[in-house]
């Protein structure tokens, strides 16, 4: 397999398609743990996406997608500057979208990234919160009930 400049062995690597033809400045690159996309000719912006921060994998294809063999992957990301992805008109699309899927699996397996992390992550703060409180309340009551006791006993 081919290896990027930065040493990493390329999986897949396409451009954005018009028609059927990648004539476009937008090229892709796969990696095992990242997404690479290039944009533009004068001024050219460079992305990187770590596939464990994928949350999920969508693929559209308009009826001129379907006549040319290209589609649009969407990729819904744990990211704060861009929270999702597009790898737009690129040749066999289910096929990419398969391959993403599994080496997205992999990488959260490798990097043990779980999807509570993901998902709900938010709560999670609120759960951990809500437990304290239960317990701050439990600790409450028994200081109601120790001060209703007179322990005093000399009666």
């Amino acid at each position: 397999m081919k290896k990027n400049s930065l040493n990493e062995e390329i999986i897949w690597k396409d451009r954005k398609h018009f028609m059927w033809f990648p004539i476009t400045f937008t090229k892709y690159e796969l990696t095992e743990e990242r997404l690479y996309s290039q944009h533009g000719f004068f001024n050219t912006h460079y992305d990187e996406l770590l596939l464990y921060r994928v949350l999920d994998i969508c693929l559209e294809r308009s009826i001129a997608q379907k006549i040319f063999g290209t589609g649009t992957i969407i990729l819904k990301v744990k990211a704060d500057a861009s929270p999702e992805i597009r790898l737009e008109n690129i040749k066999d699309p289910l096929i990419i979208k398969r391959e993403l899927s599994d080496l997205v699996e992999e990488t959260r397996r490798k990097s043990r990234v779980v999807g509570k992390e993901f998902y709900g992550g938010d709560n999670l703060h609120t759960s951990e919160y809500e437990e304290n409180e239960e317990y701050s309340n439990e600790e409450s009551d028994i200081e109601e009930e120790e001060d209703g006791f007179d322990f005093d006993h000399t009666q």
